[in-house]
């Protein structure tokens, strides 16, 4: 479930901490799987939530609460990386970290080489991994991405999985592809 990220960021959409703690509560009765709690690296909200819910949640719902982030930046060891920090600070068992896999994106938005994109991915994976946590990997831009680069895109998935990663979650971030698309290029990914 991510009603306490993806949820919170529409317009006129506001939960204070303690709201977040009780839907956290309810989510867990509902016996959801995850429940993608906030990102701990980006808001003070976050950051307090996390903070509360190791004292004021029980196991039960802790154990379903999923940290999101992104991967390490590029020129930064992933153990130096405050990000990466956050995420093993939020003392929860998942993490979902977001990636780049469209190369536009990577060369255009990061500012980094294809490569380095995949070393970020690889090592942020397989570090949090060895911390004992399970990794989920958001794909962002995925489809674009494998529309115009396909192989690329793939080798974001390799990279991410070859690492440790638990789940890929192949995202249409801009939302234009055709569902038809969609089906095609999760078929051949599968």
């Amino acid at each position: 479930d991510t009603t306490l990220r993806e949820g919170t960021q529409g317009e006129s959409v506001s939960a204070s901490c303690d709201d977040k703690i009780k839907i956290a509560s309810r989510l867990a009765k509902f016996d959801v799987d995850y429940i993608e709690a906030g990102w701990p690296g980006s808001n003070p909200k976050d950051l307090e939530f996390f903070q509360r819910a190791k004292v004021e949640l029980p196991e039960h719902t802790r154990s379903k609460l999923v940290a999101f982030g992104s991967s390490r930046r590029k020129n930064i060891a992933v153990e130096d990386d405050p990000q990466i920090k956050a995420l093993v600070d939020s003392d929860v068992p998942t993490v979902c970290m977001v990636v780049k896999a469209h190369s536009w994106q990577v060369t255009e938005i990061l500012r980094a080489t294809r490569e380095e994109n995949l070393e970020m991915i690889s090592d942020s994976v397989s570090y949090l991994t060895s911390l004992g946590k399970t990794v989920l990997v958001d794909l962002e831009h995925f489809f674009d991405g494998y529309k115009s680069d396909p192989e690329y895109a793939i080798a974001c998935c390799e990279s991410a999985v070859n690492a440790g990663a638990r789940c890929l979650v192949m995202c249409d971030t801009n939302g234009g592809s055709m569902p038809w698309e969609i089906t095609e290029m999760s078929k051949a990914m599968v």
